[in-house]
């Protein structure tokens, strides 16, 4: 049957505009349900949730963590750009006691915790407090235990009412600073969200403004971050750390640094009997012993390196390569035996203690 016989041309008309709008229709949901793929496995290339247990208690309801070393260091050289603490269990204030060494930390720490808890108190009971900064730079050198410190003040800011969760987020320049126009601001930002109702912990915090390029993008970085710590004031806490007199320099780089940095501690280098101490709770901690005549040697070869040690001693980190390469000594001379005792698995000789300090 010629169709012109069974419907009329205005219906024909009605018809074949019919099928070309449902055409297009469709034509169009394909391409926003492409465009929605491609937007999701962009984003799933570049951030993880990495806590399966997070309450959701932040604002963006999960924790970025960068899955691709480019992606997390556009190009840098640097090891993981930014890693997410769960918050410490325990008693933070017991943690903080057992520390070997840091007394001037440890004292300044608990004043700070008592100073937030009267005035917390105070506000209770209708009486005017001053305005608190609890954002903190950490000054010392390498591996004296900032990191560590930072993860018991966010539990304690946590104990005190001050974070609902009390999680740390380290990160440094790598983390924040991208390689091209439009990539800073975003991760600063992205970093920001992980850490909000926690501390965000910035190491060699100096190296955002160090660089003389004129395509250096430190200081948007420090805007956004600035901005950020305005905006999100009642949920996050910001630690930045660093050599004492780049700290000072960074800080004073920026009014804004200035008014909201204004608690300092700082934290002495290990001694020789500190850093012993640590030797041997590295030894207890791994289900190791020590002879006396390794002990000694120990103790004698520990002095030297803290009378000879320069600027870029790693302290604590020190001590930790010297306990890992004292193990791998001690492999390497038991594997030439046949039959190894228990003892002697968990020895560690004169001889384990002379050749790692070699290898060091």
């Amino acid at each position: 049957m010629n169709l012109n016989e069974k419907f009329t041309g205005k219906q024909l008309t009605i018809i074949i505009v019919a099928v070309c709008a449902v055409f297009i229709f469709f034509g169009i949901l394909t391409m926003v349900a492409g465009s929605a793929e491609d937007e999701s496995s962009s984003e799933s290339d570049r951030v993880i949730a990495v806590d399966e247990e997070d309450d959701g208690s932040d604002v963006s309801g999960r924790k970025y963590f960068f899955k691709n070393r480019n992606d997390r260091s556009e190009g840098s050289e640097a090891e993981d750009s930014m890693v997410v603490n769960k918050p410490m269990e325990g008693d933070p204030y017991k943690e903080l006691d057992e520390l070997i060494g840091l007394e001037s930390v440890k004292s300044e720490v608990r004043s700070l915790a008592n100073f937030v808890k009267v005035q917390k108190m105070r506000e209770q009971k209708g009486l005017k407090s001053p305005k608190l900064s609890y954002h903190l730079v950490f000054t010392g050198s390498p591996g004296t235990g900032k990191t560590t410190v930072a993860r018991i003040v966010a539990r304690i800011y946590k104990d005190l009412g001050i974070l609902k969760k009390g999680h740390l987020v380290e990160t440094d320049r790598s983390g924040l600073i991208g390689k091209y126009v439009g990539q800073t601001a975003p991760r600063v930002n992205a970093v920001c969200d992980s850490a909000l109702n926690g501390v965000l912990f910035i190491d060699e915090a100096y190296a955002l403004t160090q660089s003389e390029s004129s395509q250096d993008y430190g200081a948007e970085a420090v805007a956004t971050l600035l901005k950020r710590m305005e905006d999100d004031r009642d949920k996050l806490v910001v630690i930045v750390a660093g050599y004492t007199n780049e700290m000072k320099k960074f800080i004073d780089t920026n009014p804004g640094l200035q008014s909201r940095f204004n608690r300092y501690i700082n934290f002495p280098d290990y001694n020789e009997t500190e850093l012993y101490e640590i030797f041997r709770l590295y030894l207890r901690k791994n289900e190791y012993t020590i002879t006396k005549e390794a002990a000694s040697l120990l103790q004698e070869e520990l002095k030297n390196v803290v009378k000879n040690k320069d600027r870029n001693f790693g302290n604590a980190r020190y001590v930790r390569n010297l306990f890992e390469k004292s193990i791998q000594c001690q492999a390497n001379r038991l594997s030439k035996t046949k039959n190894v005792s228990n003892e002697e698995l968990i020895e560690i000789t004169r001889a384990d203690i002379q050749a790692a300090f070699k290898e060091m």
